[in-house]
């Protein structure tokens, strides 16, 4: 018994140790468990992994043409749009690429539950400028509005809400060594983007060993803090 155990509990690590953000968690089986067993299985520790919440079918980004773009170099121009990590164009064109790219990334992986199409509304895309990139640094401002809707009916299943992914944006010296790195002003908002949006489009599920216990045992035989 002690044997067995000890093989489910490493096979449980191992799986729970290879699950990434992108990761759909399937359920073990148990069944040929004996109840003791599947007892003991249950009272271990759960590790909590990130699935996938939807199969998405569609994404659609929107950057509306009403969102004031500036291209003052001066430390923080009043604007709602502020990108200088590509050469001069429509930036609303380029905000659109990037946010096509990162939920490319984000859901191309998702095939699992609901079918569903993602909608993306740019409410606030404001990078720093030259004079903040080359000097102190600063935040990269990225806020939008996120709607899941039924790829069948088209109602809405989520949303809309308002996501803010704001992350660091390096400068000085430090800024220059990251561009000859490759790791360009475009390269750390498309990842940042990725990453919030793959997380707000996932659910946390328990370690599968015990998934595969509370399906035999119904969930009455799972800790509260589990369920």
């Amino acid at each position: 018994m002690k044997s067995m155990l000890m093989s489910l509990v490493a096979a449980a690590t191992l799986l729970a140790g290879c699950a990434s953000t992108d990761t759909v968690t399937r359920n073990a089986d148990v069944r040929g468990l004996s109840l003791a067993t599947r007892g003991e299985l249950l009272a271990q520790p759960a590790t909590i992994v990130m699935a996938a919440a939807y199969d998405v079918r569609d994404v659609k980004v929107s950057v509306p043409r009403t969102l004031k773009v500036s291209e003052a170099n001066v430390y923080f121009p009043l604007a709602d749009v502020v990108w200088r990590g590509e050469p001069l164009g429509d930036r609303y064109l380029q905000v659109e690429s990037m946010f096509d790219e990162a939920l490319f990334r984000a859901t191309g992986p998702m095939k699992s539950g609901r079918p569903a199409v993602v909608e993306v509304e740019v409410t606030r895309f404001h990078g720093v400028t030259e004079k903040t990139r080359y000097s102190v640094g600063g935040v990269y401002s990225l806020r939008f509005n996120l709607t899941v809707r039924d790829a069948d009916t088209g109602l809405i299943i989520d949303g809309p809400r308002v996501v803010v992914a704001d992350t660091k944006a390096s400068g000085g010296a430090k800024a220059l060594h990251e561009e000859q790195m490759g790791l360009t002003q475009r390269v750390v908002v498309v990842n940042r983007l990725a990453e919030v949006l793959r997380r707000e489009l996932s659910v946390p599920v328990t370690d599968p060993m015990l998934l595969g216990a509370a399906d035999t045992l119904g969930t009455a035989a799972v800790p509260a803090a589990l369920r």
